[in-house]
């Protein structure tokens, strides 16, 4: 009898995990990467559910590649997009770039009560994603209220992580958040394969980190950044390699 009993208290903490009422076989965005959406459980990033970004070394502070990651993710997805800013400095055509189109952008200046913002946002079914750019800690309790919120509606939440130090502990802090990623820019090859002598930039380069996930374990990838249409692919060295390497493991920050 006691056996049962435990058994049955763990699966109502399942439960509650989960979200109540919510199945197991959730809803996903896939990366269109093969080998990082095979990582990923259910095959993608869960929706429903609030995805931690942020930058690598100094990009940690301007955030451009993980504004970018997120613009690509979104691109994908239909409806309008709640993006709440941090600062004035978010630029329109590079989203655009990355297959956004600005116009469908709620834009909101919430920095004193930006996560509060975030979760009137996830609230609404209708729109394809919230985006909140954060500068400073997301502690348990805030990112948990986020992710009840974002498990009612099925809407995606991301959460852009700003701050002026690299090296900021409250970027590793814990959260209830169900991913998160660095995305950090690397050299980008010539534009010109057979020409590599040649001047000028191919596409962007990312090393793609995935420091923390539910079900999954750290991982990194060398990807091209968004293109017009959202999608990220496998840089080419990388996609040349045998099908059975692995991705870079790395342990969570």
């Amino acid at each position: 009898m006691q056996k049962i009993a435990v058994a049955d208290l763990r699966s109502q903490i399942a439960s509650l995990e989960r979200g109540a009422g919510r199945q197991r076989d959730e809803a996903v965005l896939p990366l269109g990467v093969a080998p990082i959406d095979r990582h990923l459980p259910g095959g993608g990033l869960t929706l429903g559910a609030v995805h931690e970004l942020a930058g690598g070394g100094p990009e940690v502070e301007q955030g451009a590649a993980p504004a970018l990651f997120a613009a690509g993710l979104l691109a994908r997805r239909p409806g309008p997009v709640l993006w709440i800013l941090g600062k004035h400095d978010l630029f329109s055509a590079g989203l655009a770039q990355a297959g956004l189109d600005p116009a469908r952008l709620v834009l909101v200046q919430a920095r004193q009560n930006a996560l509060q913002a975030m979760e009137e946002g996830l609230r609404h079914p209708d729109l394809a994603g919230v985006v909140c750019e954060l500068e400073g800690k997301l502690d348990l309790v805030a990112s948990r209220r986020l992710q009840l919120a974002a498990e009612a509606s099925d809407v995606l939440g991301l959460v852009l992580r700003r701050s002026r130090r690299f090296n900021d502990p409250a970027l590793i802090a814990p959260s209830a958040a169900s991913t998160r990623w660095r995305i950090t820019g690397v050299p980008s090859p010539p534009p010109l394969a057979h020409a590599p002598e040649g001047a000028g930039v191919g596409r962007p380069l990312w090393h793609l980190e995935l420091l923390r996930c539910r079900g999954a374990e750290p991982a990194s990838w060398i990807v091209e950044g968004c293109n017009a249409q959202g999608h990220l692919a496998l840089a080419p060295h990388m996609a040349n390699r045998p099908a059975a390497a692995a991705p870079l493991r790395r342990r969570a920050g």
